[in-house]
């Protein structure tokens, strides 16, 4: 059998005349900016000699179609760019759209300044006034130094400064950012610093999940008390049409993400100063209706509070983009073929680095560890449970059953295989967490059970409290069952509690009633200051690390004056523990652009499958 072997190289030796390659240098290219509507455009071209004029969109349709630095330029005549060159060239092809017609190029506002670095390199470079008013309006606002508001009732740590004074500087300039701070850092009390800022300019929306929104009333009541808190949705729909028509300045309305999707064009027709996003990864969703929602809201100055701006793929980073700083990444399709491909699949280093180079201006991004010395450390412990013979048992029949039920599944549609994978993945999960979950009368106690039984007796000997996380409701009532047969104090929270109860929890936990809270992962992932607790049990693991970690940081957080232990409980030698082993890839995903290491793409149906086959 022949081996197939990879195209390495391509050369070409034509017969007759030498092949001419001449070298070019940036002195060479002439660039000529001017405005157009809502952008500018480039048109550029490089001088190779006296009769030889190359335009620029010839070189970057090559480029882009290439990876050597040699351009064919006509029959058997090639140009030659220094590598440093070809990379300059990629990132402007990257910051910009081609227009065919006359082969210029356009570039989005808040990119345009990336053409500075070409004005001092090449031989002409003209610019129309537009342009360079733009340029100097961005060099006063690199030393915009605007003061903390003084009804602002709170002392801001420097980092916090620093961050009120970067978004200021930001809404000075006509963009949006994105203030993607490590969970517990105080994003809220920033974002309140630049509303009252602006207060005065206009009246401010906050969307936020709902239960986030009593917190973001009770911090505006606290921190900034010239302001006037609002939430929608309190009362009758008559009071809501109101809200909208009289609101103005110092008036701060609180929205939830459900209430904004329903009432979207109401919210449409109002023109607010600031829009607040916080949890923004409601919206990672681009086909959603809540995103549909978002993007036709009508604001000065957009911002997004999230502790994670990936939680899976890159296309989540665009569609956050497309509400803070619209067209900035181009279409979607663009997008995909620029960098999500080459990043997710190819793993392109340049292609990493120019998107990169793009988004990071416009996020902001401290880890605890980078900012706040004086935090407890927090401490990652897995605890790998031993199933019984019986519960082995009953998790191999269901992986035999599960891979028997999926036979064929590659023949069904993309998304209705997904779906039936995970189905089935989710019976497994559910067996890991208590066989009762599964089988109802089986009888067995379940190991994670007597695990956690085991952790919770330690840990009140040791007058410890802990928050408990868990995905299922019905896995938590078990516990509860458990609890309440010995008569420990807990509190309880999900989905389905009402938010004023919601917060009288919370406040009893802050306060001393309850050694145990309780919480369903995707209730209590979000807004909660628990830091009372100085344990957090995670009964069992998330397909996505990042929100088991916002969940773990309801308790490591500003507040929090003792160490933090974070307990993982897995079910050794199942499902389980292959979710936690893709936990390392989902991390590398956001730290690609964030912090710099490689990357990993979403889960496919195959990935899931590969799950199943292997124990």
């Amino acid at each position: 059998m022949q081996a197939v072997l990879p195209e390495l190289l391509t050369v070409e030796w034509p017969k007759g005349d030498p092949i001419a390659v001449r070298p070019v240098s940036a002195r060479q290219f002439q660039f000529s900016v001017h405005s157009a509507q809502n952008w500018f455009e480039v048109e550029a071209a490089v001088q190779v000699d006296r009769d030889l004029l190359v335009k620029m969109q010839t070189l970057l349709d090559q480029i882009e179609n290439s990876d050597s630095r040699f351009i064919a330029i006509g029959k058997d005549q090639y140009i030659a760019l220094t590598r440093q060159l070809r990379r300059q060239l990629q990132g402007l092809s990257a910051c910009g759209q081609a227009i065919r017609k006359g082969g210029a190029l356009r570039i989005h506002p808040l990119a345009a300044i990336a053409l500075e670095q070409w004005k001092d390199e090449v031989g002409r470079f003209e610019a129309d006034a537009a342009f360079r008013d733009w340029v100097e309006r961005f060099r006063a606002v690199e030393s915009y130094q605007a003061p903390i508001p003084s009804t602002l009732a709170a002392t801001l740590r420097p980092y916090q400064q620093d961050g009120f004074l970067w978004l200021a500087r930001l809404a000075e300039w006509g963009a949006g950012g994105c203030l993607a701070d490590d969970m517990g850092l105080g994003k809220t009390i920033e974002a309140l610093a630049l509303i009252l800022h602006r207060a005065a300019l206009g009246p401010t929306l906050v969307v936020a999940p709902t239960s986030v929104c009593a917190n973001w009333v009770s911090e505006t009541q606290r921190f900034a008390p010239t302001l006037r808190p609002i939430r929608f949705g309190i009362g009758d729909r008559g009071r809501r049409d109101r809200i909208l028509e009289t609101v103005g300045p110092f008036d701060l309305v609180i929205c939830s993400y459900t209430l904004l999707q329903q009432e979207a064009d109401a919210f449409g027709d109002v023109h607010f100063a600031t829009i607040v996003l916080d949890e923004a990864q409601a919206i990672k969703n681009a086909a959603t209706k809540r995103s549909s929602a978002a993007m036709d809201l009508v604001g000065d100055f957009r911002m997004i509070c999230t502790g994670t701006p990936i939680e899976n793929r890159l296309a989540e980073l665009w569609n956050l983009f497309r509400f803070i700083n619209p067209g900035l990444l181009g279409s979607e399709d663009r997008f995909r073929d620029r960098f999500v491909r080459p990043i997710e699949i190819d793993h392109d280093s340049h292609a990493r680095a120019t998107l990169k180079a793009l988004v990071q201006p416009f996020i902001l991004r401290r880890t605890k560890s980078q900012v706040l010395e004086d935090l407890p450390a927090r401490t990652e412990v897995m605890r790998l449970v031993e199933l019984t013979d019986e519960e082995r048992a009953l998790h191999e029949s269901l992986r035999r059953r599960a891979l028997e039920r999926l036979e064929g599944v590659r023949d069904m549609d993309r998304g209705q295989a997904h779906i039936q994978v995970l189905a089935e993945l989710m019976k497994l999960r559910r067996c890991c967490c208590n066989p009762r979950l599964v089988v109802p009368d089986c009888g067995l106690v379940g190991s994670k059970l007597e695990a956690f039984a085991e952790l919770v007796e330690e840990l009140l000997e040791n007058q410890h409290k802990a928050l408990v996380f868990s995905q299922f409701v019905d896995h938590l009532s078990l516990l509860r069952e458990h609890l309440d047969a010995r008569k420990i104090r807990y509190q309880y929270l999900d989905g389905q509690t009402p938010a004023r109860t919601r917060q009288k929890r919370i406040d009893a936990f802050q306060n001393g009633d309850g050694d145990l809270f309780l919480i369903s992962l995707k209730a209590g992932g979000l807004g909660l200051n628990l830091t009372a607790a100085d344990y957090v049990i995670h009964m069992d693991p998330w397909w996505n690390p990042a929100v088991e970690d916002q969940a773990s940081d309801r308790a490591h957080r500003i507040g929090q004056t003792r160490p933090v232990t974070v307990y993982r409980l897995v079910a050794c030698e199942t499902i389980e523990e292959k979710i936690v082993q893709l936990h390392h890839a989902k991390r590398d995903l956001a730290d690609s652009l964030l912090e710099g290491t490689d990357t990993a793409g979403a889960l496919t149906a195959d990935d899931l499958l590969n799950l199943l086959r292997t124990r």
